[in-house]
């Protein structure tokens, strides 16, 4: 890849230049394919109840919130020796590979809430720089492509770590626990195998993956959209921060009055939080990582402002599918709900297989979308996917032989690839190059939020309106996947397609 710094615009990258900047993706991917698949499992084995498991998975969509913008900030001012992003990819690799040895070998259930913690936060270290490395060193033109390769290798990652503990059990590896509270080997040997995976596919991009210096990357802005221009610290963000702090405040106390469920804190607490951080930007707050990020979030492009309920509605859906299915098919298709009985690890192994299908159908999806793009526009196409995977969750509802629901995964499939692809295409252009990590560390929060959302209300809406039956979360998330893909066509038409 040539770095001369006497063109105006990016040079086209070669096929490799892509593969090698994205294999990095397939080992991170690796970690959170086990994770979604196993984690429930992990904490139910060490006796959290069927209720207690969406609280405990908050660390995902909270280390996103918290990490991802802040990562993106210091990566779009950094520059050393090893590049701008390939410090955090690294530091965030080793962190990651270290929660995965540790997590299957906890004793305690707090251990291993604390170490998913560790293991999200650390993924997302290193996930926001894949994503701002596309924008960085591919041109306009080839960001699609980028993207879609991204989508490849997390569908390839996440097939194989998915299946892992179906496959050591094939191989003759343990598929019970030891004892009670013991996680059984075929977990821990998948999780050990994951850790040096994700460590050596990000070491690989890091190693033959080159960033453009930053006097180099200058010299392509002209052809970037300009820096918004950031407005006044007005009286309106005061306002909006005390309306927030109250609702939150109030929602607070009612949950203490009224004794509802303690997950509900959450969800008011996160509306407290953002009130009292819209008042610390109307008093005036301007320098350093906080007072830019939210100067940012009050001026992003319009593109990003359509595409967050889009964002909000396809990852609810996502987040109630990997909360859920474990227990839901183990319960409805297998017969138990008990972690210690052969049935239950029977049923909790085989949505181990279906999520590795349904990552095996997006990489497939990923490697055909740019098709339906040339034919059908981003728009329409991303519609067409989510309805696919909204389709899927529902069937759950008529399948009544588990092996058919791989039919299922398919449409899943086909949503998760275009989710984590068409999305960043759509807003990538629209991003001023000097702020490409922060503002995709931003689009990160209509990720995370709809997780916060999840882990606050689905138990107890579960709970109080379905009697706790898990498979009504499933079809919960197959609704979502619907109206998300309504709200694809409040985006303005694309000019360019693929």
């Amino acid at each position: 890849m040539s770095l001369s710094s006497d063109r105006a615009v990016k040079p086209r990258l070669r096929y490799w230049h892509i593969w090698n900047m994205c294999f990095g993706f397939l080992g991170l991917q690796f970690g959170f394919g086990l994770q979604n698949a196993n984690v429930s499992r992990i904490f139910q084995t060490l006796g959290a109840s069927l209720d207690q498991i969406p609280a405990l998975w908050i660390a995902a969509p909270l280390t996103g919130l918290l990490v991802q913008p802040l990562i993106g900030y210091l990566s779009d001012r950094t520059w050393t020796w090893m590049g701008r992003r390939k410090p955090y990819l690294l530091i965030g690799a080793l962190l990651s590979s270290a929660a995965l040895l540790f997590m299957p070998l906890s004793p305690y259930l707090w251990i291993a809430a604390v170490l998913l913690w560790l293991l999200d936060g650390s993924i997302n270290t290193s996930m926001q720089p894949f994503r701002a490395l596309v924008g960085d060193l591919l041109p306009q033109e080839q960001r699609p492509a980028g993207f879609a390769v991204q989508s490849f290798f997390i569908g390839v990652g996440a097939v194989v770590a998915s299946m892992l503990p179906w496959l050591l059990e094939r191989a003759g590896v343990s598929n019970t626990a030891a004892a009670p509270g013991v996680v059984p080997d075929t977990v821990r040997y998948a999780f050990f195998c994951g850790a040096g995976v994700l460590f050596l596919a990000v070491l690989w991009t890091v190693l033959f993956t080159r960033e453009y210096p930053p006097d180099v990357l200058r010299q392509f802005q002209e052809t970037a959209p300009p820096l918004p221009e950031i407005p006044p610290v007005s009286g309106r963000n005061r306002l909006k921060g005390l309306l927030w702090s109250a609702v939150g405040g109030l929602g607070l106390f009612g949950v203490y009055r009224f004794e509802l469920d303690k997950q509900l804190y959450l969800i008011c607490a996160g509306s407290l939080l953002w009130g009292v951080a819209l008042l610390s930007q109307g008093s005036g707050e301007k320098a350093g990582p906080f007072g830019t990020i939210m100067r940012n979030i009050e001026t992003m492009p319009d593109a990003m402002r359509r595409l967050a309920p889009v964002q909000f509605f396809s990852w609810l859906a996502l987040f109630s599918m990997w909360i859920y299915t474990t227990s839901a098919v183990s319960q409805v298709y297998f017969g138990s709900n008990d972690p210690s009985t052969a049935a239950y690890n029977e049923g909790a192994n085989w949505v181990g297989v279906l999520f590795a299908a349904y990552n095996g159908f997006a990489a497939l999806a990923a490697i055909v979308i740019p098709l339906f793009v040339r034919v059908f526009g981003m728009r329409w196409t991303h519609l067409l996917n989510v309805w696919l995977g909204g389709a899927g969750l529902l069937s759950f509802f008529l399948i009544r032989d588990p092996n058919w629901l791989l039919l299922a995964m398919l449409g899943v499939g086909f949503a998760w690839a275009s989710i984590l692809s068409l999305p960043y295409a759509l807003l990538s252009d629209s991003l001023p190059a000097q702020q490409m990590g922060v503002y995709m560390g931003i689009f990160n929060f209509f990720i995370v939020i709809p997780q916060l959302v999840a882990a606050s209300v689905l138990g107890f809406l579960l709970k109080v309106l379905f009697g706790g039956a898990p498979i009504y979360a499933l079809a919960l998330g197959g609704a979502s996947f619907l109206l998300a893909g309504l709200l694809v066509l409040r985006l303005p038409r694309v000019a360019r397609k693929g």
